[in-house]
């Protein structure tokens, strides 16, 4: 008995830091996913056939972890891992297939050193599925999800078909960690939102934490209403005549959701045209750039108005309740004086509740930076 209530105690314990599930305790599930078809659209041609099983051995990285199976497809080694999660390392390739994650814990993990050369891909778009929110090729409903080393592409704008949304990544799970990704796509290739609320409930936004990263697209390619930090990464726009958006957030009232970008470099293409910083989807859209190099791509007045005159969904007042703040940027594309009028500067105090540790931290205490 009292051994029971002293493992029930650390329990509670680690639960109260906060910190729990940032990787699973005791031995790992482990599973490898092998090299599928070769797609040389996206990467060089993969490595040699897999192995139908792996072994630990002294020196490898995975030792210690416990090696479940094998799997052709990224998809069949989320169905297999158990309902606390489990690591999914993955071999250099293309893997061309639409992937679920509604568990918590999952864990996907680029093997080598080089994430152009870990691919997951498709191309879905919103004209044929059920729209924007059906077309992503990688869905994470699951809480504590955590992906490193490799790309997540939607290709739909190389098949020639007719030009529409067409997502990368959609994500609405908790705590999610991304370090070191790659996400491809033109419009709408990241959606980092929050999950859904009952009718007449509410909900905490989900946060999650992007570090390190590489994101491209043109029109609103990075939008949703989750609780986001950016750091360090590479927001890179891609040639579009009309111009386009970074961002599009779309918080509204009872939320308390943002995107924070701190210390990213927004790049572009030859041919991206006019870029703004982001346009307000709903009426309390906020979008904060801390210490951020500009390109001469990005406008002036930084930020545009959702609807305006002309356009089909018509004129908008939405830049007027929007929070849309820079700290320090730089660069050509830096204009602090002539920004848009609703838009402001932040103080070095103002801009300290934006930090990762503070912006994420939610109830629970959680620190992205301390989940490895």
């Amino acid at each position: 008995m009292k051994l029971l209530i002293s493992v029930i105690a650390s329990l509670l314990a680690t639960l109260a830091s906060g910190q729990s599930r940032t990787r699973l305790s005791g031995p790992i599930p482990t599973f490898t996913v092998g090299v599928p078809q070769p797609d040389s659209q996206i990467v060089p041609p993969p490595l040699p056939a897999k192995r139908t099983r792996r072994h630990s051995a002294k020196g490898d990285p995975l030792a210690g972890e416990k090696l479940i199976a094998d799997f052709g497809s990224v998809q069949d080694a989320v169905n297999a891992a158990p309902e606390a999660g489990a690591i999914i390392r993955i071999r250099p390739g293309v893997y061309r297939e639409v992937v679920h994650i509604d568990k918590p814990g999952i864990q996907l993990r680029g093997e080598g050193n080089d994430p152009a050369k870990v691919v997951l891909v498709y191309s879905n778009g919103a004209s044929n599925t059920c729209g924007t929110f059906c077309s992503a090729t990688l869905f994470v409903t699951g809480d504590d999800f955590y992906a490193e080393g490799l790309t997540i592409a939607n290709d739909w704008g190389k098949t020639g078909r007719p030009r529409t949304q067409a997502v990368a990544l959609e994500i609405t799970g908790d705590r999610a960690v991304l370090r070191n990704i790659r996400l491809l796509g033109e419009q709408d290739t990241l959606m980092a939102g929050s999950k859904k609320c009952a009718a007449g409930s509410t909900c905490a936004s989900s946060r999650q934490y992007f570090e390190a990263c590489y994101i491209e697209g043109e029109v609103d390619f990075i939008f949703g209403n989750a609780k986001a930090v950016f750091e360090n990464c590479e927001l890179r726009s891609l040639a579009h005549t009309a111009g386009g958006y970074i961002t599009a957030q779309s918080r509204q009232t009872g939320e308390d959701s943002g995107y924070v970008f701190d210390h990213c470099r927004l790049t572009a293409n030859e041919g991206s045209g006019k870029v703004y910083l982001g346009r307000p989807w709903r009426d309390e859209a906020t979008v904060i750039y801390l210490q951020t190099e500009m390109g001469p791509h990005i406008q002036p007045e930084g930020w545009a108005e959702w609807g305006r005159v002309g356009s089909p969904s018509g004129p908008t007042d939405r830049l007027r309740t929007a929070t849309y703040a820079e700290f320090e940027s730089s660069g050509p594309g830096a204009n602090p004086n002539k920004r848009e009028g609703f838009s402001k500067q932040l103080t070095s105090l103002e801009a300290k509740k934006y930090v990762p540790e503070i912006f994420l931290k939610g109830r629970d205490g959680w620190d992205p930076e301390k989940v490895k």
